[in-house]
Order: C-alpha cells, then structure tokens, then sequence
C-alpha cells in the first residue's frame, strides 16, 4: 500500500499543567491589574459622574462635576497652563536628549554603558532630595546669583518661576527622553547606513532620511514618557514655584486632600486630564503608524 504523499500532523499534547503554571506565575499581574489599576480608575470615574445624596453610600449619576470645572475660569487657566509648561518640557527634553542619545550610539560599549549609567544614577536618589538640592542652587542666596553677582551680573529672581519648574522638571524627566532614542539608535542596522552611503547619500541626507524615520518610535515613547509626567507633576512645582505656582496636579491633590475638597470635582478634572492625555497619544500612535 503506498503511503499517502502528505503526512499527517502529530496532534499537540495537552498543555494543561505548564498552562497552570503560566495562570500562578502571572497572578501577581492580574492583581495589580485588577486592584490597582481597574479599581481604582473605576471608582475616579464613579465620583466624576455622580454627585453625592442624602448617604454617603448613595449617589445620583451627574455631569455637574465637569460643568463646575469648565465654568471655573481659575481651573481652566490652569489646566491649559500646566499643558503649556509640560509641552515646552517635553519639546526641550527632545532637543537635548536626541543629540546626547545620537552621540552616545557613536561611542564604544564600554563608554556607552558608563554614560547610561551616569545619566541612570540619579534616578537611584529620592526624587525630593534632589528638588531641594535644585532649590538652593536658584535660591537668590544659591551658587548661580552668587557666581554670576562676581562678574557684575543681577539675575532676576530665578524661584519660583516657570523657568524653575521647566529647568526641575527637564532635570528629572530628561532620561526617560534620552534612553528610548538611544535604544532604538542603537538597534539600526549598520548595513542601512553603508547602503545609504553607496546610494551616494552624504552624512548629512542619511541622517534625515534614513536615522532620523527609523528613530520615531524611541521619540515618541520619549515624548510619552516625559509629557505624561509633567503634566500632572506635583512634586516639582511645589518645590520650585515657592508656593508661587499653582498647576492642575496641585488642584487634583487639593479636592482630594485639603480642607472643603470635592471628591467628585477633583475626579472630573482627573478624568478630563486623562481624556486629553490619551487623545494626545492617540495622535503619536497615529503618527508612528504613518508611511512617512
């Protein structure tokens, strides 16, 4: 009898106890997803579209949270203020951190290696240790009034103002900007730069078209990662501003936590950060996903 001329696929063992395995080993993400992450989001959009009744437990369903902050003019003002000062953050992060990240790529791994970790190290430190270090140095008593006092120069008053919280907060968002690109610069494949070359390409068109295209998605994860923060920073203005400055994170905190705050009020404007947060990286998705 001739044998048939396919053969006949071996039918797959059961899987049973390794996919247990893989449900165990990946409970601790289902709990954070579910208990930190699905919960609460649940219970800010809870508040946000109710308003409280005659119990504390029972509420009625009202869009009055958000009509309140759009009728506050303060609110508004400083909502669209704290995404002005994120995105120039985020725009001079981008300027600095794309050519640190380029020339890094150009190194040795040896000095590659030693140049993320200096930039990593300061990560490693208390986040508020280093705004009080920050503030000192631009206090009007700091090393910067005094070296610039030697030659004759008056700086204004630099605590306290926005050019204060853009310099912290591009102090300590800028390596989530500069490891991205640099990760993904690193991943080009030489061969791409020699082919460009041979195509008759100088230095200077293989960068815009061949380094540059292949290096948005490390820009855009570097924009999503420095925008996002600084856009609902706390820490930051509080240390820098000197009390001075009040952004839309200081308001969310403040329905929250200070004395006659509004639970329902501060979740609203949480959920209308997060709405523009998302549509803001809908459009880098979109982006990244363009032919161009």
């Amino acid at each position: 009898m001739k044998q048939p001329w396919f053969k006949e696929p071996k039918k797959r063992k059961k899987q049973g106890p390794r996919l247990g395995l893989y449900k165990l080993l990946g409970s601790p993400f289902y709990f954070i997803l579910i208990f930190l992450i699905t919960l609460p989001m649940f219970m800010v959009l809870l508040y946000a579209i109710t308003e409280p009744a005659s119990s504390l437990l029972i509420f009625r369903f009202s869009f009055r949270s958000f009509s309140d902050f759009f009728q506050a003019a303060e609110f508004v003002r400083v909502f669209f203020d704290s995404l002005l000062l994120a995105f120039i953050t985020t725009l001079i992060a981008l300027l600095i951190g794309y050519p640190a990240a380029y020339f890094i790529t150009k190194l040795s791994k040896k000095n590659q290696m030693l140049i993320i970790l200096l930039i990593s190290i300061p990560m490693w430190f208390n986040m508020m240790l280093r705004l009080i270090a920050w503030r000192q140095i631009l206090d009007e008593q700091g090393p910067i009034h005094w070296l610039f006092g030697l030659v004759g120069i008056q700086l204004p008053r630099l605590l306290g103002t926005d050019f204060a919280i853009v310099l912290g907060m591009i102090y300590v968002f800028l390596p989530f900007m500069i490891i991205p690109i640099f990760t993904i610069l690193s991943k080009i494949d030489p061969k791409l730069l020699e082919a460009s070359n041979d195509l008759g390409a100088n230095k200077a068109q293989t960068f815009r078209k061949v380094i540059i295209p292949l290096s948005i998605p490390g820009i855009l994860t570097g924009i999503t990662m420095v925008f996002l923060p600084a856009a609902t920073s706390i820490a930051v203005p509080h240390h820098l501003s000197a009390g001075q400055r009040r952004l839309i994170g200081h308001v969310i905190e403040a329905q929250f936590l200070g004395d006659g705050g509004n639970w329902h009020l501060g979740s609203a404007i949480a959920i209308v950060l997060a709405l523009v947060i998302l549509l803001l990286i809908s459009l880098t998705k979109i982006l990244d996903r363009s032919k161009e």
